[in-house]
């Protein structure tokens, strides 16, 4: 599916915790309902068939609970999307991410074929399953993970001996690292550890920019791959780095000159770590073990001009606005293809911020197809982050300072980003209240999907009238979220384990309580402020 994914390490949040952030999206054309659920042990399959590709897997008998965002309505899978599991793991499936067709020749996708024939008649043959997806990896890999790293293990073995139908990216994160997994082709895949002191961003396109298999090999430090990765690459003459020494010199010339202007302050010991560093990188890109896969497994299209790239533009121009990102000296431009997969930002990043990034339709830019800038047509030239198919944004937060019960809180919004705000929910649960965990098929201001879904239909028409109303409404909804979490952490801390995740529950409930006042309110003023500006609006009055 299209989404826009943000990941946040340790050392770049505002508090120390790993956040892992993504929109899902609907397809072209189509709304996806989501809601909130726990599953239980007893309630995770067995034995699991996929709906998309009627594989058939058998899974552990012992998994845990998990928290998760499936889709509403039955009929085509369970569509997980994202949560926590009882060990404290998060887990984000999936970035829908673009390949080239040299990768897809070498490793072709594992698609469902139907059966052709008849049963039991000459000639008859029968269905071959396909791979797994993005309708199955929250299900099959996070009840069963007790670190972020065990996460990329478990999904990578799957991959190669399952494969894919489709190329993804999938983020696992714990209180201490977060993983980046990229599917390439049917059966490989690449895996590399967020820097703690970085953000990534990820917006519908295959992203990791640089990538050691000497370490995917050896210690996998920050690096893990499909175990025969080098060798089918070389098979298939996939990697397009221009190993030539002058050449080598020449990029890390602009590496150290970029760094150079970020560590304008650095000290000695810091410059002479670089100069081994970049020793490291020029002896492990003329061996061979250095590589970029963006180019080597990725997509270099023109619709990523229109559809990709400027969102990562505007998320890096937004969190690191200091390296000047307009005009015709920029650095980068929406069309840039070599916008960097992760770096660190200039200050500290909240959760107030990933929402931002997540809902942004190009504010402050000729791109914004609300703004008064540009033109008709930069108005809209690119896709939004936030789009009116935003179905639900999660972000898993992992505080490292609360005890392990109540240390993962799963901030939800559902509906178009634009117009919604984020609400923090303890995932260390038994069941999710009813407003975020009940959506009918029928539209109803009793679910909290619904009720956004409104809003924003409500809200866009009348998009300038209404911003304040939104903004009003996201920002006591957001302080309401932080004080109810600081004030149960405090309440908690006091209880024996077993007392614990009913007081979460409670919390979670008050919540949602205040959610729904707040979000009922917001229609009722986007209602009336949207219905004065009907087209068959008459002065004259009888009054």
């Amino acid at each position: 599916m299209p989404c826009t994914t943000i990941l946040v390490g340790k050392r770049a949040s505002y508090d120390g915790s790993t956040i892992v952030a993504r929109n899902e999206d609907s397809p072209g054309g189509q709304f996806e309902p989501k809601r909130m659920a726990v599953v239980e042990p007893a309630d995770q399959p067995r034995t699991y068939t996929a709906t998309e590709s009627h594989l058939t897997i058998g899974l552990p008998d012992d998994p845990m609970r998990y928290s998760s965002v499936p889709d509403a309505l039955p009929g085509h899978g369970i569509w997980a999307a994202a949560g926590f599991n009882e060990a404290n793991v998060g887990m984000s499936a999936t970035e829908t991410i673009t390949s080239n067709e040299r990768v897809l020749g070498a490793d072709p996708l594992v698609e469902y074929v139907p059966a052709r024939g008849t049963e039991g008649e000459e000639g008859y043959v029968p269905a071959t399953p396909g791979g797994l997806g993005e309708e199955d990896f929250v299900t099959v890999v996070l009840p069963y993970v007790h670190t972020a790293r065990e996460g990329v293990e478990r999904l990578g073995a799957l991959l190669e001996r399952y494969g894919t139908y489709e190329m993804n990216g999938i983020a696992f994160s714990d209180a201490d690292e977060i993983w980046w997994l990229e599917t390439v082709g049917g059966h490989h895949w690449i895996a590399k550890r967020v820097p703690d002191d970085a953000y990534v961003t990820m917006p519908n396109q295959l992203g990791i920019d640089y990538f050691d298999l000497a370490d995917a090999e050896g210690d996998q430090v920050e690096h893990m791959a499909s175990a025969d990765l080098r060798a089918w690459m070389e098979a298939n003459h996939l990697n397009l780095t221009m190993l030539a020494p002058h050449v080598v010199d020449e990029a890390l010339d602009d590496i150290c000159d970029e760094l150079a202007d970020t560590l304008f302050d650095a000290d000695d010991d810091m410059l002479d770590d670089l100069d081994g560093f970049m020793d490291d990188v020029r002896e492990g890109l003329l061996a061979g073990d250095i590589f970029n896969p963006r180019e080597a497994f990725g997509s270099h299209s023109d619709s990523d001009h229109v559809y990709n790239t400027p969102r990562a533009w505007y998320m890096q121009r937004f969190l690191n606005p200091s390296d000047g990102w307009d005009g015709p000296n920029a650095s980068f431009h929406p069309e840039s293809d070599d916008i960097p997969w992760c770096r660190v930002p200039e200050r500290k990043i909240t959760i107030e911020d990933v929402k931002y990034v997540l809902s942004a339709h190009y504010q402050g830019t000729p791109f914004d197809p609300y703004g008064r800038d540009g033109s008709a047509a930069t108005r809209g030239a690119y896709r939004p982050i936030g789009i009116n198919r935003n179905g639900q944004l999660a972000v898993l937060q992992i505080r490292p300072y609360c005890d392990h019960a109540h240390a993962c809180v799963q901030w939800m919004a559902f509906g178009s980003n634009p117009f919604n705000a984020l609400v923090p929910l303890y995932a260390n649960v038994h069941a999710m209240p009813a407003y975020l965990e009940n959506t009918p098929a029928v539209v109803t201001t009793d679910s909290f999907y619904w009720a956004n879904r409104l809003i924003g239909a409500l809200a866009d028409a009348r998009f300038h009238d209404n911003s304040a109303h939104i903004e009003r409404y996201r920002e006591k909804v957001g302080a309401a979220g932080h004080r109810m979490l600081r004030e149960t952490d405090a309440e908690v801390a006091g209880l024996a384990p077993e007392e614990v995740p009913a007081a979460l529950e409670r919390a979670n409930a008050r919540m949602a309580e205040l959610l729904r006042r707040e979000t009922d309110d917001l229609l009722g003023k986007v209602l009336h402020t949207t219905s004065l500006a009907m087209r068959n609006a008459f002065s004259m009055s009888d009054n």
